[in-house]
């Protein structure tokens, strides 16, 4: 397995990371055959996005307004991303009533919300391409959600916090966003914004290799 994982630092066959080998072979000659999501993180295409830490917790709005989100990855003009995974669990019902969950991609980049760097699912890969924001109650601004240019990639509610998590959701197959693109989390109560933890992951490509 040395040899695999030498392969992948580009110690073997001169390709870095984020740049992958055509194929991959054990020390006998044995070839490599792995998972495309596996395959994606050794490449160091993985990232996530995070909602809220374990003693800080972020407040959901008052109900799903179509600019006002929570989180957010956009990807440029050369750049795709394709989310692979959602989580999310209300902690406290905040006064409010009904936690919903919405994730969606529009057309068009965000504009304002507080800004977040992805964190790479490989521990020592490559910084993001793509940019992402993170901020509470619906501070992150997306453009206004049209059937024309919005797509609904997942949406839930619960009764209660205490029920079942808000989501635990993998995008099978994922979306393959190609920028410019905003893949944005909307989460939200009635009365009252829930206050929660959430993140999702995703990949990212550079758009040549998806879209020539």
């Amino acid at each position: 397995m040395t040899d695999l994982f030498n392969v992948r630092r580009g110690l073997g066959s001169g390709f870095g990371s984020n740049s992958a080998p055509p194929a991959e072979l054990t020390s006998m000659a044995k070839l490599v055959v792995v998972d495309f999501l596996t395959a994606a993180i050794l490449d160091g295409r993985g990232y996530q996005v995070r909602i809220g830490t374990i003693t800080t917790p972020l407040t959901g709005d008052i109900d799903i307004t179509d600019t006002d989100a929570e989180a957010c990855a956009d990807a440029g003009a050369t750049t795709v991303i394709m989310p692979i995974y959602l989580n999310a669990d209300v902690e406290s019902l905040n006064g409010g009533t009904l936690p919903t969950i919405y994730a969606k991609s529009v057309t068009v980049v965000s504009n304002a919300g507080t800004a977040f760097t992805p964190l790479p699912l490989k521990s020592n890969g490559p910084a993001a391409v793509s940019t992402a924001r993170v901020d509470a109650a619906g501070v992150v601004q997306v453009p206004a959600e049209l059937a024309t240019n919005t797509v609904r990639h997942f949406g839930k509610t619960v009764a209660t916090a205490a029920l079942e998590p808000l989501a635990d959701h993998e995008f099978r197959p994922p979306p393959v966003l190609v920028g410019a693109r905003c893949f944005y989390v909307q989460v939200a109560g009635i009365t009252a914004g829930p206050l929660y933890f959430a993140s999702f992951d995703y990949l990212e490509y550079q758009a040549a290799m998806i879209d020539p």
